[in-house]
């Protein structure tokens, strides 16, 4: 008798968890204070503002950022685990606030030299962007036929978060955040674990 079987599944994590009391002023005033991560969000052609080229100590440098990071040690050893890997305690490579402005776009893109990858949703006004993940098989489909509409597999996949939402992926998952249509701040942190 015929068997069909799944494989190389791609798997991504979702918790939802308390924003720690005032990260949402403290991701604010660093977008005001950081000058250099302005600047790099300006000259990169980010509409709003990132320190991911300019901060690198943020659990350090806010207690806000300490206790997030507490959560997601935790929630990335436990996505560690169901992933198999052999080391099942990766550690913060980095990590960085994101204020998207209304209009900004993120294009595609994958996190080079990290095994874990995330996002934590601090605020999201209404019609806020969510994030697409690419099916990393996409650029090897030359000639596949278009899927029927409700298909299990699609080329796409959109996740709409909220406030609190924590998604981690696998680094090599292509993904983006289309046009931001909120007329508010989409502030959310962003981080690699090795």
């Amino acid at each position: 008798m015929p068997r069909i079987r799944s494989f190389f599944a791609t798997q991504i994590y979702r918790a939802e968890m308390a924003v720690p009391a005032g990260l949402a002023k403290v991701c604010l005033a660093m977008a005001r204070d950081d000058l250099a991560g302005r600047r790099w969000a300006k000259a990169h052609g980010y509409r709003g503002y990132t320190s991911y080229a300019s901060l690198d100590d943020l659990p350090r440098r806010a207690p806000e950022f300490a206790a997030l990071k507490t959560h997601l040690d935790r929630h990335v050893r436990r996505f560690a685990r169901e992933l198999q890997f052999a080391r099942s305690r990766p550690s913060l490579d980095s990590i960085w606030v994101n204020v998207m402005a209304p209009g900004a776009v993120h294009g595609a893109h994958i996190h080079p030299h990290a095994a874990i990858s995330g996002t934590f949703y601090v605020a999201l006004p209404k019609g806020a962007a969510a994030i697409r993940f690419e099916d990393p098989r996409l650029p090897l489909m030359m000639a596949a036929p278009l899927k029927r509409p409700g298909a299990r597999d699609k080329p796409f996949v959109t996740m709409a978060p909220k406030a609190g939402t924590l998604l981690l992926w696998e680094s090599w998952l292509r993904h983006d955040v289309p046009q931001n249509n909120a007329r508010g701040r989409r502030i959310s942190v962003s981080f690699n674990y090795r």
